[in-house]
């Protein structure tokens, strides 16, 4: 038995599947610890697995909420900024406390989120092994992928590679703040400085949640990377829903997840968009607004504060989603064609991935009207290449491994001690990949 520490950041979008891999390690007889700010014990503790105080005299009672309630009237660049500071005080909080905590816990080993760097600097501090999980769209930082803040398509092409770089250096430089934070610590525990941000540093292995045909095609990926697919087996948690009121129409399912979900303008739009369809819409705000707030949307579409997601989307035609990734997986599992409407930050990347692979429209938010938005909901319910993508896309997801899978590649990391290699071969089409 080997008892892991997770570190990842303070989203739900991060802490439901780290939670999924965990409870299956600790179906396996191994022990799981989540690594987060007090005011996330509760969500931790719901998913059946062990959580350790981290930052308690940095962060006080509900300040987590008051950040969320901010950055969800945010979008764009403006959004990204704020998260980029979050993600400061974030990484510094781990840097200081995490060391002594998994000492003191008695943690052998990490799951380390990319999109939190502290968590692959305190592992290689503490030289206990950990693998790096992409619980988010995996960020290569390869001049032929498109940045994931961007809705660009992929060119293989002098110009586009450029393009990409120019980006990726942007980023870098508005990001300083947080890799002054992170190199802070690098610098005292005498580490190599890091200078570009989410540059993985993992050895052993890297997880993605992505099967491999939901991505850009990516040459020489390293050898211990691997697709394998939604990280997904029942939660603890159960969310009512009225299930008496679905009227037998066909199921329109939106969200725009747990933090970008305050924003009525755009709950007003898809509802508008709706009208008139024969189609039922339904809403769940994900937390962020009490049902009260919404009400009299055009259409009077079924809006509830929390859904049953995965239930909801086995009896859906179409997913309008802000870009998340588990929500967005979740879709396709399910073979679930979608309209994105991508917020900020690797939102755009991930509905530029559902363009590419035809399963779906995208549609950049500062031009969004209803007008728009219903011809793009009407072409992606009426022409069947959409729904045959979603299709394929579901059975690359069922033949990738999913949480298993996971598990099995963290269970050899720290059994062998040595990198575990991938022998996926992505073989890419135009608009959709497949995996020997």
């Amino acid at each position: 038995m080997t008892h892991f520490g997770v570190i990842c950041p303070p989203f739900a979008g991060h802490i439901h599947p780290m939670a999924a891999l965990g409870r299956e390690l600790q179906r396996r007889g191994h022990c799981i610890t989540f690594l987060q700010i007090p005011d996330l014990e509760t969500a931790v503790r719901s998913e059946g697995l062990n959580f350790w105080p981290i930052g308690e005299s940095a962060y006080q009672p509900g300040e987590l909420a008051e950040s969320f309630t901010e950055l969800g009237k945010l979008s764009g660049i403006e959004s990204l900024r704020y998260s980029v500071d979050l993600c400061q005080r974030f990484t510094a909080t781990m840097c200081e406390d995490a060391p002594c905590a998994i000492a003191e816990a008695g943690i052998e080993a990490l799951l380390a989120d990319q999109l939190e760097p502290a968590s692959e600097t305190v592992a290689e501090y503490l030289r206990i092994p950990f693998v790096t999980v992409s619980c988010a769209q995996a960020i290569h930082r390869k001049a032929q992928i498109p940045p994931f803040f961007t809705l660009w398509n992929y060119e293989n092409k002098l110009w586009a590679r450029l393009r990409n770089q120019a980006a990726y250096y942007l980023l870098d430089r508005n990001s300083q703040p947080l890799l002054q934070a992170l190199n802070q610590y690098r610098k005292q525990w005498k580490l190599p400085v890091v200078r570009k941000l989410y540059a993985s540093r993992s050895r052993l292995a890297h997880i993605s949640q992505q099967p491999a045909a939901f991505d850009f095609p990516c040459a020489n990926l390293p050898k211990h990377f691997h697709y394998v697919g939604p990280f997904r087996n029942p939660s603890p948690r159960k969310i009512s829903f009225p299930y008496e009121r679905l009227t037998g129409q066909p199921l329109i399912y939106a969200s725009l997840g747990t933090v970008q979900n305050t924003k009525e303008d755009i709950y007003h739009c898809i509802a508008a968009a709706c009208q008139g369809l024969d189609v039922q819409l339904v809403i769940t705000l994900g937390g962020g607004m009490d049902v009260e707030a919404v009400q009299g949307l055009p259409g009077s579409p079924l809006v509830v504060k929390y859904a049953p997601q995965l239930e909801l989307l086995s009896k859906a035609r179409l997913t309008i989603t802000h870009g998340g990734l588990n929500t967005v997986l979740d879709s396709l599992s399910h073979g679930v064609p979608m309209v994105a409407i991508p917020i900020t930050y690797e939102q755009p990347g991930t509905a530029a991935r559902i363009k590419w692979t035809g399963t779906g429209e995208a549609l950049p938010l500062a031009s969004l009207n209803a007008t728009e938005l219903q011809a793009a909901i009407q072409r992606v319910l009426t022409e069947d290449s959409y729904l045959n993508n979603a299709l394929k896309l579901k059975e690359s997801i069922r033949q990738s491994g999913g949480v298993k899978r996971a598990a099995d590649i963290v269970e050899q990391v720290v059994k062998s001690g040595h990198p575990v290699l991938s022998g996926l071969t992505p073989v890419v089409s135009r608009g959709v990949a497949y995996s020997t």
